[in-house]
């Protein structure tokens, strides 16, 4: 998530306004609104709405009036009223479609909780806030340690700095009530600083904190989703899903918000399938449910005598036998209906390989065999040569050539086949044992 003016390059160095995770131009952030009214005049002269949009850190947003009539526009750093001191923010959203924003998120504009908006941030604004913001992560730090020490059941996530540097919110997630008062004056009297504990939940956590999901992008409660609302098993029920916790859990240990994205579409298509736990009423026997299709409208029932023979029948047929048991009526068999149904196997599109890289063995190494063969083809192309070579120069000096093959045979004919006496003996392997009377040594008296 990040625009043109501060992504990144090939040496991760941010470009543009070199601000990444702080776009000055109001384009990367969460929940960034264009402001399609910027270029149109109000109709009848009607007065600018004087709200604006301010963003914090980590895609916090809130609403201030612009009571002194600054001349404000997106993207600009401003300073805001707090609660104690002052904050510095940058404008997201200004005119109409800031109305928008607050009648959609219930805030009146009139209201007590409508903050002002002080003054545009001077560079002396910017150097305090910057300055505070790099305490952030040693402060956070700092302060893990001495929970730590104290052995208080809480998890410190994150640390937000005031615009002033005079105040510090920590966000912590906690599965009990805890009593932090020792941890306050510790940490006040270590850091020298007002200190406001919030708690947040576990998917706001992981909101804050950011991460890559199991799908290979970026967590949708950071990057767009606002609106975290209650995820059932009965969600992955509907969608034919296995419920193992480890892949229907995210980052924060809850489970995936995305499983709600698809349940009406789910939820819909079931309209049309019988439930479940009826059992249709058949001639030759009774016939349980035990598995559906829903995208292409099949579901499956087996006997009850006979469980394992299924039989594949579409919505309609199995809503058509639901409707004659109750009339009272009973088909004879399943085998009747699943007959009828002709089962259209379309025909996968084979994947042509148009630039030939999606072989797995383009980068193995070519076989060794072959080379061998090559060599040995190519040592037999020469031994021919040298030999036509020396049958040539024989030629030459007047030498009789080499006997035709007939002429060996006559030859090979004509000599007498050899005798016993000529045939050589095959050594014998065998070792002999050595004869001990030649290997001892003469005595004395010899």
């Amino acid at each position: 998530m990040s625009c043109t003016n501060c992504s990144s390059d090939i040496n991760t160095i941010p470009k543009g306004c070199q601000n990444n995770g702080t776009c000055s131009t109001g384009g990367c952030d969460k929940l960034t609104v264009y402001d399609w009214l910027s270029n149109m005049t109000l109709p009848g002269h009607q007065a600018k709405f004087d709200h604006v949009e301010i963003r914090f850190k980590n895609g916090r947003k809130d609403f201030f009036k612009n009571t002194k009539n600054l001349s404000i526009c997106i993207g600009s750093t401003v300073a805001v009223e707090a609660a104690s001191g002052h904050d510095i923010g940058i404008v997201t959203l200004t005119g109409e479609l800031v109305k928008v924003q607050m009648s959609k998120k219930k805030i009146k504009p009139n209201s007590d909780s409508v903050l002002q908006i002080y003054r545009i941030a001077s560079q002396r604004d910017i150097d305090v806030w910057q300055t505070a913001r790099e305490k952030e992560a040693e402060l956070q730090q700092k302060t893990r340690q001495i929970i730590s020490r104290l052995g208080l059941k809480m998890k410190l996530s994150d640390v937000e700095f005031q615009g002033d540097g005079r105040k510090a919110t920590f966000y912590y997630t906690a599965d009990e009530r805890v009593d932090f008062r020792m941890l306050i004056r510790e940490m006040a009297s270590t850091f020298n600083i007002r200190i406001e504990m919030k708690q947040v939940g576990a998917r706001q956590e992981a909101a804050r904190l950011g991460g890559i999901g199991s799908c290979g992008r970026e967590l949708c409660c950071s990057t767009w989703l606002t609106d975290f609302r209650g995820v059932n098993t009965s969600a992955a029920r509907y969608q034919q899903l296995s419920l193992n916790p480890q892949k229907l859990s995210g980052q924060c240990g809850k489970l995936k918000c995305c499983l709600n994205f698809e349940l009406d579409s789910y939820v819909d298509a079931l309209k049309d399938f019988p439930r479940t736990d009826t059992w249709l009423q058949t001639k030759n026997g009774t016939a349980i449910y035990q598995k559906m299709d829903i995208f292409n409208k099949w579901i499956w029932y087996a006997y009850k005598e006979n469980p394992v023979h299924w039989h594949k029948l579409t919505t309609d047929q199995a809503n058509e036998i639901l409707a004659l048991n109750k009339e009272g009526e009973k088909p004879q068999s399943l085998e009747e209906y699943a007959e009828e149904l002709i089962e259209i196997i379309p025909k996968k599109e084979v994947f042509t390989n148009v630039v030939g890289q999606d072989s797995l063995t383009r980068f193995d190494k070519p076989k060794r065999k072959k080379r061998r063969n090559n060599r040995n083809k190519k040592r037999t192309n020469s031994n021919n040569q040298n030999r036509n070579k020396q049958q040539a120069n024989k030629k030459q000096q007047g030498q009789k050539p080499q006997q035709n093959k007939q002429n060996k045979q006559n030859n090979s004919s004509n000599q007498t086949k050899p005798t016993n006496q000529n045939k050589k003996r095959r050594p014998n392997n065998r070792r002999r044992k050595p004869n001990n009377n030649q290997n001892k040594k003469p005595t004395n008296n010899e």
